[in-house]
């Protein structure tokens, strides 16, 4: 069962095409990435299927709703937690929690919400004296409120040292057990890798690769390969006495071969102590989910959240 249908969404700020045809689904129950640097058009995406931002063309659904049509009905299913959450800085969690039950006019345990983000032992601290990631626990539990469906999680984890970001993982995780639809912004690679199903990557308002990261590192990846650091001397040697594509990097002294076959490494270091050459270091990798983001978009991925750059764009470009 589907959680979100996307077909040829289009939207665009003046003569900036911000989302420009993107089709993807969601099924029930899984957390799904959206990634992409700066400007990719993640955040209108978000937005669109949120309810917040209306279309120039194609067709959402989420949970069966027209997101700008059935905004108020859509919201009643949904809970969204933005970027680096605030509150009332004298409002404990508890108490918190308990305000978003009124104004949803839903009857909850608060204990049973603070037990399940984590986040028991700080229930009556105000929210001004929580740590970064006691906050954003806070944000989680509050989008738990009206027992939503589906979730939006945009950069959750921004600005957490590791062990908060991997507590707010584990409070991820749980939600996933319970059944509940995620979608996942986020620029942290090893998040996606951990806590997403599936992955889109965006750029410049297209999708230039979705799956699970292992299909999108063996679809796009430069496979197995072996490294060396050595001179470029050492490099036209190997390539001289062998059959192997030999590639060098003179910045950083290293010489890289592609590993077509396993004997291919075998043969790439007999050239080399055949040589006599002086060699360094010598490991065989494969692309990492950084390595094939850096390939698609052609830039490292972001130490910043992208929504304050996109929505920037999003009131410049404006009509």
């Amino acid at each position: 069962m589907l959680s979100i249908e996307v077909s040829y969404l289009r939207k665009r700020y003046g003569d900036l095409k911000a989302v420009d045809g993107i089709s993807f689904t969601v099924n029930q129950g899984e957390v799904f990435g959206l990634l992409g640097p700066n400007g990719a058009g993640k955040t209108t995406t978000i937005e669109i299927m949120e309810g917040l931002r209306e279309r120039d063309g194609g067709d959402v659904k989420v949970l069966g709703f027209d997101p700008w049509k059935t905004g108020y009905e859509l919201h009643k299913k949904i809970g969204v937690i933005a970027q680096e959450f605030t509150f009332f800085e004298k409002t404990t969690p508890r108490e918190a929690i308990i305000y978003y039950a009124d104004l949803f006019n839903v009857k909850i345990d608060p204990d049973e919400i603070l037990k399940e983000v984590l986040l028991s032992e700080s229930a009556k601290v105000n929210f001004d004296s929580l740590s970064g990631g006691q906050k954003q626990k806070t944000g989680l539990a509050l989008s738990l409120v009206n027992s939503p469906e589906l979730l939006f999680l945009d950069e959750p984890t921004t600005g957490l040292d590791p062990n908060a970001r991997r507590a707010i993982w584990e409070v991820i995780r749980g939600l996933k057990a319970k059944g509940k639809t995620i979608i996942l912004t986020t620029h942290y690679l090893d998040e996606a890798q951990q806590l997403a199903d599936r992955v889109a990557i965006m750029d410049h308002g297209h999708i230039v690769a979705m799956g699970t990261t292992e299909e999108i590192i063996q679809q796009h990846g430069s496979g197995e390969r072996l490294e060396i650091h050595g001179s470029e001397k050492l490099a036209d040697y190997i390539k001289a006495n062998t059959e192997l594509q030999v590639d060098y990097n003179k910045a950083k002294g290293e010489i890289t071969i592609p590993l077509k076959k396993k004997i291919d490494s075998l043969a790439a270091l007999a050239a080399a102590e055949q040589s006599g050459l002086e060699w360094g270091d010598i490991q065989t990798r494969q692309d990492s989910l950084d390595d094939v983001f850096v390939k698609l978009v052609n830039e490292p991925a972001s130490e910043q959240g992208e929504a304050a750059s996109e929505e920037k764009i999003s009131k410049k470009r404006r009509p």
